[in-house]
């Protein structure tokens, strides 16, 4: 896939500077032990400046200062030089066209860029970054209403919160909280496999709630979210009002077989190439990339939000999404490959509502099935969609979402509180 090529360009590119950097030392140690040590610390300088404000301002700031002593020794380094600004330039325009002039997980964009997001905003909403274990996570709250509070959790592993944004329009009844987990979107991009965990996960969106001052909340997950707000469910029951699960992904074997069913729908040509490409294990290959567009352009989404589509892709961590689901949404072979919450789906207490496209990869007959082992769930099957509802059928989505949390709201203010009177 497109991502990795750019990736390992990235690292070539980091290689290549800093080989050139070393030799531009020696020649400069050769000169003056000042000098050398000017250079000797200006890749420190580089990678101190550019988590504070990025890789673009902090290699304008180092060549800044290099190269009035460049300038008295260019024979000698010249065209090294040269090389090693290449490599910066190419270094910046992929970190701008990734992550934009001053990427959001830098320390500057978290300390000025959450103030800048606040002009013009109304006085209802609010986007800001929260400290987490690896980082921080970037979160917007939204919506005048005073409901039970409730939180949108996306999907992927690797994915952003971008698709999620049309159930924002939930604020006229409750405050709304959409963020983007550890790795993802706009929070901190990290490659530490030790935070893929399903357990760290589960303690990011605690923190997030606790930061909010919620003592309890809606949660609505949708695919990978599912599994993460099954698992919070269960790990923190007292501080769940209801639990909405949309194209569920609670057993994954089960996902896996499916869509390898579906991908026997896909063209000739493009299951020829998922089963060359993936015996060898090419997932990189224009061709396979191509073959996975056709299956998400019938199974994951029939009309995407374009600039929402752009800035999903633009801000998808792949190394997160290939160590814990896979290359593809029909090949899984990362951690969660064998993850069934079925059996654990009758320790569900909370009101629970279950969606599904008609055409999602999720498969409306096994959402059926969770519906008939959670007790008292309601399962809503959104027409003429597939996985994400959000965007191919929208207003559907947010009625079916909005009336099942009113009721839940007007259900528990009808219930006495325990030792309460009538």
């Amino acid at each position: 896939m497109v991502t990795w090529s750019v990736q390992t360009l990235l690292l070539a590119l980091y290689v290549i500077a800093i080989i050139c950097a070393l030799y531009i030392t020696f020649k400069a140690f050769q000169r003056s032990v000042w000098w050398g040590l000017v250079f000797l610390v200006s890749p420190l300088v580089f990678w101190f400046l550019g988590g504070v404000t990025g890789v673009v301002i902090a290699g304008i700031v180092v060549i800044g200062a290099q190269i009035y002593f460049v300038r008295k020794i260019w024979r000698d380094v010249g065209r090294i030089y040269v090389y090693m600004v290449v490599c910066w330039v190419g270094i910046s325009a992929i970190t701008i066209r990734s992550k934009g002039f001053i990427p959001e997980d830098t320390a500057l964009a978290s300390i000025t860029g959450a103030t800048v997001e606040q002009a013009g905003l109304p006085a209802h909403v609010n986007e800001t970054y929260l400290p987490v274990d690896g980082g921080q996570i970037w979160y917007r709250r939204s919506g005048p209403g005073t409901g039970t509070p409730v939180i949108l959790v996306h999907g992927g592993p690797g994915f952003s919160s971008y698709y999620l944004k049309p159930l924002e329009a939930l604020g006229a009844d409750r405050p709304v909280v959409r963020y983007d987990q550890l790795g993802a979107g706009r929070s901190t991009k990290v490659i530490d496999t030790t935070l893929f965990t399903v357990r760290h996960f589960v303690a990011e969106l605690d923190s997030l709630r606790s930061a909010l001052g919620y003592e309890k909340v809606h949660l609505v997950g949708h695919s990978w979210g599912t599994i993460l707000g099954l698992e919070y469910y269960l790990a923190h029951p007292d501080r769940v009002a209801s639990l909405t699960l949309g194209s569920a992904a609670l057993n994954v074997p089960e996902w896996s077989r499916h869509t390898r069913k579906l991908v026997a729908t896909l063209s000739e040509s493009s299951q020829q190439v998922i089963r060359e490409r993936e015996a060898v294990r090419d997932f990189d290959a224009p061709d396979y990339a191509a073959a996975v567009n056709e299956f998400n352009g019938k199974y994951v989404w029939l009309r995407p939000m374009d600039a929402d589509l752009d800035s999903t892709m633009k801000t998808f961590n792949q190394s997160l999404y290939l160590y814990m689901w896979g290359p593809s949404e029909f090949t899984i072979f990362g951690t969660l490959r064998s993850y069934d919450a079925t059996r654990r789906l009758r320790n569900v207490k909370v009101p629970t509502l279950y969606t599904v496209g008609e055409f999602d990869e999720a498969n409306p007959a096994t959402i059926k099935r969770f519906g008939a082992l959670t007790r008292g769930s309601k399962v809503e099957v959104i027409p003429n969609a597939a996985h994400i509802t959000t965007w191919d059928n929208p207003d559907v989505m947010l009625r079916v979402v909005r009336e099942f949390l009113r009721s839940v709201d007007s259900t528990a203010a009808a219930t006495p509180a325990p030792g309460g009177g009538q």
